[in-house]
């Protein structure tokens, strides 16, 4: 049986780095958080809009609390890749929060998000009306978690043993 050396290293956080995650809609905004080394994504409400003030406010009162660095707007493309009026709106939408809050915020690819939301809450035999609010803060987990493994490293987070890769 081959030795293995196993290094163990303990790298410092500067400070928590993580990410609000926004899927917009006209009446809801579905809301996911990142862990602080951007490694998962998790649920964590859906805002009911009000005023475009009173949502930006509440953004910025849970960036506050929730430590956030950045955040990531779903960008509505087209199944063509071209952008409408819906991407247009969340581009205005992602300018006006980073005017607001002074944190970068991220536009990303949101197409089918919702969609597949939609087919797990089906599989899993929850009624439509019983979703309505859930599908809006899954397809924003759905979202962030698509954006944190673009960002990571190739081979990086994956479930392959070293023994396995070749």
């Amino acid at each position: 049986m081959p030795s293995v050396t196993v290094e163990l290293r303990v790298v410092p956080l500067e400070s928590p780095a993580r990410i609000l995650a926004l899927d917009l809609g006209k009446r809801r905004i579905g809301l996911a958080l990142s862990d602080p080394l951007g490694l998962t994504a998790s649920g964590l409400e859906t805002l009911v809009r009000t005023t475009l003030r009173e949502d930006l406010a509440r953004l910025s009162q849970l960036a506050a609390e929730r430590e956030v660095a950045r955040f990531l707007v779903g960008l509505p493309k087209n199944m063509n890749g071209t952008e409408g009026p819906a991407a247009a709106r969340a581009r205005a939408f992602a300018e006006k929060l980073a005017h607001t809050t002074g944190l970068p915020v991220d536009l990303w690819d949101e197409r089918l998000t919702s969609v597949e939301a939609e087919e797990l809450f089906k599989e899993r035999g929850v009624r439509a009306d019983r979703r309505r609010g859930d599908v809006d803060r899954v397809a924003a987990s759905i979202l962030l978690q698509e954006y944190l493994d673009h960002q990571r490293p190739p081979g990086e987070g994956t479930n392959v043993w070293p023994e396995d890769a070749a």
